[in-house]
């Protein structure tokens, strides 16, 4: 038995004889304020042809009984190691399990949390993508599907939501029973339970086929003032009537409830018809347009997959990017065209791209339609290639085929495989019907090989700048040579009498292979800059002339659209990145430019990458220097951005991370105690613990200070900006005590080991982390071992000591992996850790 791990021929073998048709399940939650555990009943209905055994899973505390076709097995001969051993099937089988299950702290199964601000329970269950296991018996892969018909006993002033609307519910004995109507044949992973005095707002729509469909939104009472529930059903709506004319398919299931769930690990899951949220976009104080923003793109998201992903779901988890990048693509169209964020694809380059490209760039990449040979494989599969490059490919193959030929294709698609699981093939070949397009070739290249592609423009010129010839030139990595086709823009911009720069010719045309001609620029003056890739069509990192390159960062600002803006970003970024050129270019262009970009992500976006340069691309002997340098610039244009902006907003949090001298020290707490005000900016609570962390950075804080603001902020918000305040505390001591508490207990919730582990490497003293090299990899295979995957995930992550720059880490790392176990996703975690040092050696050594 393989522990808790499924692997693809485990999977295929058993859908092969196995249908399931029902899952009637009785969940008992009375005891969730008292007891580590919860009772749950299943019984399963099913057909076997031809074999005669096969096995359910269930991650049990304890197993109480088990029933096969009315003959009762001893638990302690059939189940161990998350399954039960199931033999002698009849054609028509009945199972019944009667067990205990664990409450979860990691987001995994069925979380339990408890409001620090009035002490109630909360429950919420994730079960993507093998956790359904931890709340009963089920036979857990996406093929198959079966109906699912849920009874909860919870306490009396709960509410309990799941897949379908409760058919009604009675008081009893130590508190109330909701039952829940069968929902449509779905798999497994998407069934949900939420329990708990959660607060609601209803509305609702008339769907296509003219059915009302009720509209919930949910959160817990402490948070529920803060709740702009309006604003979420407007979005949704507006999502209900883009996707239904897009998709030309109704909305399919009967009710659309919105949940937003405490101690979240993700953004977001697409439980069929309840949807979980992180609390992240309940907004309790002042955020970015870009997290706005972000948050109606994931609403639109998870609406999306109420067709891509459960009314046609993949086959098996090779097929994840089918769900996933659909509905990034899907959701950023409907974002852009079907609400007020009309910019959502400079947003989609500026984020989801750099995303994309990076994790394109690193050992671990892989192919879009992935290898999933088990379930940790895909575990660690939820990545930039599944999701954004993924996205990315989609939108260059509606280019390809046409967006009216796109679209036909899934329409087809959901008619043919609605409430079934469908393969790549299948997809495609309904493509290939609507567009009249071979698309195999296409998917070969594009979906089934790695790597991310260089485009170039060679262009020649005459003394007067017509050009006389142009081609674009395409290379590849070494490790994936795969030359793609294309479709591509170019443009040429010029500056007009404003003193904008703006576009005054663009084209489209096709490109393959390693250089392809483009007659038609032949003639064209080549104005101030020529931008390939214009309007952002293809998935290829751009190389921009040197003419245009020294013209575009000069004038960067005065760039008037801004998705062209974000591809010179992006262009410039991705050459540091590749040590191409000196990572100060690129300080110096952000200084110079972000006071003026308008779009709220490419600036969140291009900080996030400032302040790694700055962290560590420069060499060790600049580094303390141009923190100090960078973070004065950056007050500055704090104090001069216009009051109560987005920009000002972005630019203080930014210089608060990267203060490093007891002058930023004392900015910081004239900010927070009055002495010096921003014009239009509240301190609120958030922004206090904004402020906080950089002083505890820069060790100007202290772990009673921390605490005190913990005190006046007793909320989950409050407990997590404490611990990562704490985890920035720079002192070694500090450093080991929250390493200590991370390694040494696994009682951590889930939302406090992220906060932590996330922050236990940032330093503006990398020196400070040096002991923690041999520690890391002491603890790292126990922790993989005796954590749940997230909470791994976490650890594993954030506790390698990223900052240290330097041969001891590189070597440590190369060790451990040379003698390490065969553990594809703990290795593949360290790889791309180890990657992202040797890169930041090659910028440092461009710095010296």
């Amino acid at each position: 038995m393989p522990g808790k791990n499924l692997t693809r021929r485990e999977a295929l073998a058993r859908s092969g004889h196995i249908t399931v048709r029902s899952y009637a399940i009785d969940i008992d939650v009375r005891d969730a304020l008292t007891s580590p555990t919860f009772r749950t009943i299943t019984k399963i209905t099913f057909v076997s042809e031809g074999e005669k055994e096969t096995f359910v899973d269930a991650i049990a505390s304890a197993v109480h009984s088990i029933t096969l076709n009315g003959e009762s097995l001893n638990p302690e001969d059939v189940f161990a190691d998350s399954r039960i051993s199931l033999t002698n099937l009849l054609a028509n089988n009945t199972l019944i399990v009667e067990a205990d299950f664990a409450y979860m702290n990691t987001g995994e199964g069925l979380h339990r949390f408890v409001d620090p601000v009035d002490n109630e329970v909360y429950l919420y269950s994730q079960f993507e993508v093998p956790d359904s296991r931890r709340v009963f018996a089920v036979f857990e892969q996406p093929d198959l599907k079966a109906t699912f018909q849920f009874t909860v006993h919870a306490p009396g002033h709960w509410r309990v939501i799941s897949n379908q609307a409760a058919e009604s519910s009675k008081a009893g004995e130590g508190g109330a029973t909701w039952f829940f109507s069968p929902t449509p044949r779905i798999s497994s992973y998407i069934t949900a339970v939420i329990a708990g005095p959660y607060e609601q707002v209803s509305d609702e729509l008339v769907s296509s086929s003219g059915k009302t469909i009720p509209l919930g939104v949910f959160a817990r009472a402490s948070l529920f003032p803060h709740l702009d529930a309006d604003y979420i059903f407007a979005t949704t709506k507006k999502g209900f009537t883009f996707y239904e004319e897009k998709f030309g398919h109704p909305y399919p299931f009967d009710k659309y409830d919105q949940i937003f769930t405490p101690e979240f690990n993700a953004g977001a899951m697409e439980n069929a018809g309840a949807v979980t949220f992180t609390e992240a976009y309940i907004f309790r104080s002042q955020v970015s347009d870009a997290l706005r923003e972000r948050r109606v793109v994931t609403i639109l998201h998870e609406l999306a997959h109420m067709w891509f992903g459960d009314l046609v779901t993949m086959r098996w988890w090779n097929d994840l990017w089918l769900n996933e990048s659909f509905a990034e693509w899907a959701s950023t169209l409907a974002t852009a065209e079907a609400t007020e964020w009309t910019g959502a694809w400079t947003t989609f380059q500026a984020m989801e791209k750099s995303w994309a490209y990076r994790q394109d760039q690193l050992p671990s990449t892989h192919p879009i339609v992935a290898s999933i040979n088990d379930i940790e494989d895909v575990q660690v599969n939820f990545d930039g290639i599944t999701y954004a490059k993924g996205a990315s490919v989609l939108k260059q193959l509606v280019a390809w085929v046409g967006e009216d030929a796109f679209f036909a294709g899934v329409q087809n698609y959901f008619s043919r495989h609605q409430w079934g699981n469908a393969v790549l093939k299948d997809f495609l070949a309904e493509l290939e019907k609507s567009s009249g397009r071979e698309l195999a070739g296409w998917s070969s290249v594009w979906l089934e090989t790695a790597g991310v592609n260089t485009l170039s423009l060679d262009i020649e010129t005459d003394d007067e700048g017509i050009i006389t010839r142009a081609a674009m030139t395409q290379s590849a990595p070494v490790d994936w040579p795969t030359l793609r086709p294309h479709r591509i823009g170019v443009g040429i911009y010029s500056t007009d009498h404003s003193g904008a720069l703006v576009a005054t010719e663009a084209i489209e045309l096709d490109i393959d292979g390693a250089s392809t001609e483009i007659p038609p620029l032949v003639g064209l003056h080549r104005g101030d800059l020529v931008l390939p890739n214009n309007g952002d069509l293809a998935y290829a990192k751009i190389r921009l002339d040197a003419d245009s390159l020294a013209f575009a960062t000069e004038n960067l600002k005065h760039i008037a659209d801004p998705l062209a803006r974000s591809l010179v970003w992006g262009s410039v970024w991705d050459s540091t990145r590749d040590a191409e050129i000196p990572p100060r270019t690129f300080i110096d262009l952000v200084l110079a430019n972000i006071a003026h970009e308008t779009e709220s992500t490419t600036v969140r976006t291009s900080l996030g990458q400032l302040s790694l340069t700055v962290r560590n691309y420069l060499a060790p002997a600049h580094r303390a220097t141009m923190l100090v340098e960078v973070a004065d610039a950056l007050w500055g244009l704090t104090s001069s951005a216009s009051p109560g902006s987005d920009t000002q907003f972005q630019l203080l949090k930014s210089f608060s991370s990267l203060s490093s001298t007891p002058n930023h020290a004392s900015t910081l707490r004239g900010l927070l105690d009055g002495a010096i005000i921003l014009e239009g900016l509240a301190i609120d609570q958030d922004l206090r613990w904004e402020l906080l962390a950089g002083l505890s950075i820069s060790g100007a804080s202290s772990a009673e200070e921390i605490d005190a603001e913990r005190a006046a902020d007793n909320t989950a918000n409050g407990a997590q900006a404490a611990a990562r305040a704490r985890a920035l505390l720079p002192s070694l001591a500090s450093k080991q005590a929250v390493f200590d508490q991370l390694v040494a207990s696994d009682s951590t919730p889930n939302a406090i080991v992220s906060a932590m582990s996330m922050s236990f490497a940032a330093t503006h003293d990398p020196t400070t982390l040096e002991p923690f090299i041999g520690q890391y990899f002491e603890a790292l295979e126990e922790l993989w071992a005796s954590r749940t995957y997230k909470i791994a995930e976490y650890l594993a992550e954030g506790l390698y000591p990223s900052s240290i720059i330097g041969e001891p880490l590189v070597a440590a790392s190369k060790a451990w992996l040379a003698g390490a176990p065969a553990i594809p996703a703990l290795r593949r975690i360290v790889e791309e850790n180890l990657a992202g040092v040797e890169r930041a050696l090659r910028v440092q050594a461009l710095d010296r």
